[in-house]
């Protein structure tokens, strides 16, 4: 439930902050200026701060019709952020109490945990191996045979959250873990394109993620 509504959060949040910035467009060109080379969150401050603009007429009209939407949009934005720290918060909490050892290994963080734990519980064929568990989340190459040939491909079906999760954890670690560094050198060295390589290392983090969980009987209120 807690992950359901942090999704519906970040996406409303998202949505507030492109309308935000649209309504920008279009502003008067010294409120744009006046916004302008700010990073999101002075900006989202600036904008839940305007006031009633000066001047009278017709422009004024359009521009309290401005100045109001850019308010409530930040003021918007602002609580959507406090909602989704809270259910971050919440989520961190279950997986540090349901499987802590998730979060241990580099760039597994608890929105990736807690979905790759839903993963594992939630679906009527729930996976007793690595390797049920890697098709699964789409990361088993599917084998194919064309003439003589046997090669294999992408598996574009499973569960796109759980892929995008191992997505995450894969760039997390290209980022900040030398192991998965040095791998990536090592493959690109040998021939292999980028794409193969991200698709071995989404496998091998599947398969860790199975061997720290193991098959689960049932999925905590997540």
């Amino acid at each position: 439930m807690f992950k359901l509504a942090k999704d519906s959060a970040v996406k409303a949040r998202t949505q507030a902050i492109n309308q935000l910035k649209a309504v920008l467009v279009i502003a008067d060109p010294a409120l744009r200026e006046r916004m302008s080379g700010l990073g999101n969150a002075e900006l989202f401050r600036t904008c839940a701060r305007l006031g009633p603009p000066d001047g009278g007429g017709d422009e004024d009209a359009v521009a309290q019709a401005t100045h109001m939407t850019l308010r409530m949009l930040a003021e918007r934005i602002e609580q959507l952020t406090g909602q989704i720290d809270e259910l971050n918060q919440r989520l961190t909490r279950l997986v540090e109490h349901h499987a802590p050892q998730l979060l241990e290994p580099v760039g597994i963080g608890p929105d990736s945990a807690v979905t790759l734990l839903i993963t594992m519980g939630d679906n009527p064929e729930r996976p007793n191996s690595e390797a049920s568990f890697a098709a699964l989340c789409g990361v088993r190459p599917i084998e194919y045979s064309s003439g003589r040939r046997r090669t294999r491909r992408l598996n574009y079906g499973g569960d796109r959250q759980a892929n995008a999760a191992l997505h995450r954890i894969v760039f997390t670690r290209l980022r900040h873990d030398p192991r998965s560094q040095a791998y990536y050198e090592r493959r690109t060295r040998e021939g292999k394109t980028r794409r193969e390589i991200i698709r071995c290392l989404k496998r091998y983090a599947a398969r860790e993620v199975f061997n720290l969980v193991g098959p689960v009987s049932h999925t905590p209120a997540l």
